[in-house]
């Protein structure tokens, strides 16, 4: 009998560990990125010891692997929701370095582009790191450049929302609008970098468009009615024909732009007849 229950117990363990390896592998396939566009050097780093194997088409990428590019390495990962993100080349990436909810990447040197796919009015949260900064979006479009290995980075937002938090240097952190930016330095505070001058430069050419429409539309303006304007000519038909009125065949009033003589400034009438 003892050892029945001893067989019993070891079969119903055996197969308890089957059947959460086969749930967990699905879990897993999820949790991989797959390539789907690849060209140059481009290889992966599995674990601590070092090890490198070159990523083939159409693999995939285990959290806590790194992604190393060549100076000719570009790759682009698939995640299962439907993100991406690009490596470009002289990059060093890790994919899913924490356990943590939304962890994406973690940028130690090199460009990414960033786009995460989320459904309508859903939020899609996910984090990017660098040494000296943490990225958090929600369905957006971006791009995080780790520009030295002191950690400078240079997060851009093409579209949708980024906040943008520095690990090293206590300060606020910073909201992201689309086509705004901010370089994060691994010694100084936040310091946004929005693109101001192209902004002002494009107010600058409405102003001027809106003066423009206004004095040429106004009452008595150049396009507008009910004024005495006159038109500029060139050449020397504006002399030839100064105050000139403009008539038609019939010698009925025309509609030109000169003035009509004023009244009592024509010839005098013959003077009258005889005379004592």
């Amino acid at each position: 009998m003892p050892r029945r229950l001893t067989y019993g117990r070891a079969l119903h363990a055996l197969l308890t560990a089957a059947a959460l390896a086969v749930s967990l592998a699905p879990l897993h396939a999820q949790d991989s990125a797959k390539v789907i566009v690849q060209t140059g050097r481009v290889s992966i780093v599995k674990d601590a010891s070092g090890y490198t194997f070159a990523l083939m088409d159409n693999g995939e990428v285990r959290p806590g692997y790194t992604i190393k590019t060549g100076s000719d390495g570009y790759a682009k990962f698939q995640v299962a929701d439907g993100s991406t993100f690009e490596v470009f080349p002289n990059s060093e990436v890790v994919y899913r370095k924490t356990n943590s909810v939304g962890d994406l990447v973690n940028v130690w040197l090199g460009k990414i582009k960033v786009v995460i796919q989320h459904l309508p009015g859903i939020p899609n949260p996910n984090n990017v790191t660098t040494p000296t900064a943490l990225i958090s979006v929600r369905g957006t479009i971006f791009d995080v450049d780790v520009e030295d290995e002191d950690g400078t980075t240079l997060v851009s937002l093409d579209e949708g929302i980024v906040d943008v938090h520095h690990l090293l240097r206590p300060s606020s952190d910073v909201h992201l609008a689309p086509g705004q930016s901010i370089r994060v330095y691994p010694n100084q505070p936040l310091r946004p970098l929005a693109d101001r001058g192209n902004l002002l430069h494009k107010a600058y050419q409405l102003a001027q468009r809106g003066l423009y429409d206004y004095l040429y539309n106004r009452p008595g303006g150049v396009g507008g009615g009910g004024g005495n304007v006159p038109v500029a000519t060139t050449g020397g038909a504006q002399q030839g024909d100064k105050g000139k009125p403009t008539g038609t065949s019939d010698g009925s009033k025309g509609t030109g732009t000169g003035s009509p003589p004023a009244p009592g400034t024509g010839s005098p009438p013959p003077p009258g007849g005889g005379g004592g």
